[in-house]
């Protein structure tokens, strides 16, 4: 087991890598050569240029200024200094929210780290239980500061319990506060944001098939009929995938040859030759130019036809559209109700902004969804717990005890203190980390697979997934498997009824492993993300070899985003550590605080100069974290029920039940009077932007803004002549014809009074 001189040694090792880390990036981050890598954003937004430095050559590649290294941490007060309404503005509601999730961290655990030290930290370390009682069970000098040293049946649990209770009311009072903020901050947000297409659109899905018309035909008639008022324009979806990929290898096909051509540029002596084989590493040699010079003409040709069958086929169009309304108050009233009798036929919901459409996934047949769910979700199942086997293997490798056994030679190395302190502090929670790799693009796969329509309902469904996999694996697989694994040989040797005492004991001893995991992927992982390492190497690499116009070089550049789907599950395993271990193990907590201060300082330099979010949801993650981090005070409450049954503190159990049950109702509550407003967009916040916005500009002609905001990305690349057959443009006429012989054409209300002409409801019955 690791003693305090371990987790020291391993302290001070992380510590140094993430200084390591730090001083790279305030270094790095100074050479004007590096300038677009870590200043991105600015570039973006068109308000900084790459800075020209007169004099000798070195000095347009280095930084000779020395004072300015002597400012090398200037960046962490610069990224404090923006106000959090500036920050909204200059890079959205989602990403200032984002950072809230890292304060709230700090607001939770800097006052129960240091109530926790300040109580229970004494009342554990003045026992000598571990000693005394349990010599046959492997400790650590941290267990000694853990609620294991209380010996069974101590007046002094009763401490522990109290201590449960302040925690959880303190949490729940800083969550309702937050989520208070948050939904207003939402809803001025909503109130004060630009015009944009998705305030007025709703995506309609599972459009009924019409023998006599076409699905725009069916679109257009039904909203003319059941929106008279409010519909405006619609643009149905295509099934352009194929058009997408071959535009996609026709980009990369034209970088290869700028690549060439630029080698070629600068040495006109001998033109470059290429392999037509995989990878270029066999096959016939050609010279690369005329090679893909070809390739990008048979592309464009394909594209061509490609593009032709799918605005002629009418198979490429889906039972789907885009339709826009003349006001949100439309909009708002279509995306919230019902559309038809049968609930499975127009199905609505608010569209998202155009740059989170998913588009891939809306050529997905909706009445399949249900089963590329059902199939993801027992896919998941034995992804989770199948990946606990080889975790808890490795794992067991990566002890002293592991490496001792599987490698013998070694034992004379691995007995050196700093070795052993290493190993011990170090190696299994890089373990852990390189298993978890390729984790979030495995989850992300299967979230595509599940036909989600856009970017942040596919990041927020694989953020649940990798919740889900961390509360499993990561810590109850670690916490059971790690701890049972060690204590085994003490199972087999003792007696039946002391089996639940054992594991009520060795359970909080795995706080050690947290601890070491903590260092490795929240203190050197954050300093490491900062350094931005491989945007680094691949800006110029790109610069370097496909650079020629100052377009490349923007192009080049590579911001990257939040991530939600990664950032936030590993935000909520610190979250969860920090809810169990503050009342079981409280020196983990310090090591918390650190994590969340660090981080938030990173992310909001990161946000700030260097992240381009890729769309703006508004927050509407926000429930999502809410939920997981009540979830991390219910494990907690059930963490402590089972440690104090094996205490012989029976009567502790229907407080600590009630305790549960209080969070639960609040959790209940606060969905109740504040989720709503992350779902549902207000009729009368609706109202009262569109009275707004006609008051400011009445003359805006609304159908030309809508009507192109929804084209598939690649008809957009198309010339606009081609462009115009994609989009359908809706005439003024009066009458709306129709195929169907068993109605008349359906009229437009009048523009003067609202009212329809009697022939509207002859139509109606047919749509309802």
């Amino acid at each position: 087991m690791a003693t305090l001189s371990d987790i020291g040694v391993a302290a001070g090792i992380n510590l140094l890598s993430a200084f390591v880390f730090l001083l790279a990036f305030a270094i790095l981050r100074l050479q004007p050569f590096n300038d677009r890598v870590y200043f991105p954003k600015w570039y973006l937004k068109g308000l900084r240029s790459s800075p020209s430095r007169s004099g000798t050559f070195v000095k347009k590649f280095v930084n000779l200024d020395f004072r300015s290294y002597l400012r090398f941490l200037n960046w962490m007060p610069e990224a404090l200094k923006m106000p959090e309404l500036e920050l909204i503005d200059h890079a959205g509601l989602d990403s200032a929210v984002y950072l809230r999730i890292y304060l709230i961290g700090l607001k939770i655990f800097v006052p129960i780290t240091f109530l926790a030290w300040a109580v229970l930290v004494p009342v554990n370390y003045t026992n000598k239980t571990l000693e005394l009682q349990l010599k046959n069970v492997t400790s650590s000098d941290i267990d000694k500061l853990s609620i294991s040293n209380v010996p069974d049946g101590s007046d002094r649990f009763w401490t522990h319990i109290v201590m449960a209770y302040a925690f959880t009311f303190w949490t729940c009072y800083v969550l309702l506060k937050e989520y208070e903020k948050v939904a207003n901050m939402r809803l001025q947000f909503l109130v004060s944001e630009k015009r944009r297409p998705d305030q007025f659109t709703v995506l309609v899905r599972n459009v009924p098939p019409d023998s006599d018309e076409s699905v725009s035909e069916t679109v257009e008639h039904f909203f003319l009929v059941n929106h008279p008022d409010t519909y405006l324009t619609h643009q149905v979806v295509c099934n352009a995938n194929k058009l997408a990929k071959l535009v996609k290898k026709r980009k990369s096909k034209q970088n290869w040859l700028d690549y060439y051509q630029l080698k070629y540029s600068r040495n006109n002596a001998k033109r470059p030759i290429m392999k037509t084989g995989f990878l270029g590493l066999w096959g016939e040699k050609v010279d690369a130019i005329d090679h893909h010079i070809t390739e990008i003409e048979k592309l464009s040709d394909e594209i061509a036809e490609e593009r032709e069958r799918v605005l002629k086929d009418p198979k490429s169009i889906m039972p789907a559209a885009f339709v826009s309304f003349k006001s949100r108050w439309g909009a708002a009233v279509c995306a919230q109700t019902q559309q038809s009798r049968n609930p499975t036929l127009w199905l609505t919901d608010w569209a998202s902004e155009p740059r989170d459409v998913y588009w891939q996934n809306l050529s997905i047949p909706y009445v399949s969804i249900a089963v590329r769910r059902l199939i993801m979700a027992v896919a998941f199942f034995f992804l989770t717990f199948f990946f606990m086997i080889p975790i808890a293997s490795v794992q067991a490798l990566a002890t002293i005890e592991g490496l001792e056994k599987a490698a013998p030679f070694l034992k004379s190395l691995i007995e050196i203190p700093f070795i052993k302190s290493v190993i011990q502090g170090f190696l299994p929670g890089i373990v852990l980390k390189l298993f978890l790799i390729f984790l979030p693009t495995i989850l992300m796969i299967m979230s595509k697979f599940e036909g989600f329509t856009s970017i942040s309902s596919l990041e927020r469904r694989s953020a649940t997934r990798y919740y889900l996999f961390n509360l499993v694996n990561v810590f109850l697989g670690s916490v059971i498997a790690g701890s049972a694994l060690d204590q085994l040989n003490t199972f087999i040797k003792q007696s039946a009824n002391e089996i639940p005492k054992t594991i009520g004991v060795a359970v909080p001893m795995r706080a050690t492993f947290f601890i070491t995991y903590i260092m490795v992927d929240g203190w050197a992982g954050i300093a490491a993300e900062i350094l931005m390492l491989k945007p680094l190497i691949i800006y110029h690499l790109k610069n370097t070899f496909l650079v020629k116009t100052e377009k490349d070089r923007e192009e080049a550049m590579n911001p990257g985003s939040l991530s939600f789907n990664v950032g936030e599950p590993r935000i909520q395993l610190y979250f969860l550590l920090g809810m169990v271990y503050a009342t079981v193990t409280p020196v983990l907590l310090p090591f918390i605080v650190v994590f969340f201060g660090l981080a938030y300082v990173v992310f909001r330099h990161q946000i700030i100069n260097v992240y381009n979010q890729e769309y703006e949801s508004a927050a509407a993650f926000w429930p999502d974290v809410h939920g997981r981090i009540i979830i991390a005070l219910l494990v907690s409450h059930v963490a402590l029920i089972g440690l104090l049954s094996t205490k012989h503190l029976a009567q502790a159990a229907p407080l600590l039940i009630t305790l549960a049950v209080v969070t639960i109702w609040f959790y209940r509550f606060c969905k109740a009077r504040y989720e709503p407003a992350f779902v549902r967009y207000p009729l009368q916040e609706a109202v009262m932007k569109d009275t707004l916005e006609r008051a400011r500009d009445s003359n805006f002609n609304l159908k030309p803004y809508l009507q192109n905001a929804y084209i598939h990305p690649v008809f957009k690349e198309e010339d606009d002549d081609e462009e115009e057959e994609v989009v359908k443009l809706e005439n003024e006429s009066v009458l709306v014809p129709t195929k169907r012989q068993s109605r008349r054409n359906t009229p437009v209300p009048s523009k003067m009074s609202g009212a329809s002409s009697q022939s509207l409801p002859e139509a109606v019955p047919e749509h309802s």
